[in-house]
C-alpha cells in the first residue's frame, strides 16, 4: 500500500480518503459493480480496491457533501458486509 494512485494535495482541501474493509470475498465482477455504484454517487470521486488486498477499498469523497458514515452506508446498501477502518 506504499504506492499512491493519486495525490490528494492536487485535490481541493475538502476531499478526504477513507479505507473500508470488506468482510467477505467478492468476485471481480461484483467488485466492479461496487466501484461503479460508489463512483456514480454525488460527492464520491474515486473508489478502488487495493491491489492484491481485495478486502480493502480506498474511497475518496468530498466531506462537504458526505460523511464517512454516508460512504459506508452506500457500501452496505449494495448488500456487502463492510466496516469503516478510517481515514488515510
Amino acid at each position: 500500500m506504499g504506492e499512491v494512485a493519486y495525490d490528494l494535495q492536487q485535490q481541493p482541501g475538502h476531499n478526504t480518503e477513507i479505507v473500508v474493509h470488506i468482510n467477505e470475498s467478492l468476485e471481480e465482477h461484483r467488485r466492479k459493480e461496487l466501484v461503479d455504484s460508489l463512483e456514480s454517487t454525488d460527492g464520491i470521486h474515486t473508489a478502488e480496491f487495493c491491489p492484491l488486498r481485495y478486502h480493502l477499498m480506498l474511497v475518496q469523497y468530498d466531506r462537504n457533501n458526505l460523511s464517512s458514515q454516508d460512504v459506508l452506508k452506500r457500501v452496505l446498501d449494495q448488500s456487502v458486509n463492510a466496516q469503516l477502518i478510517g481515514p488515510m
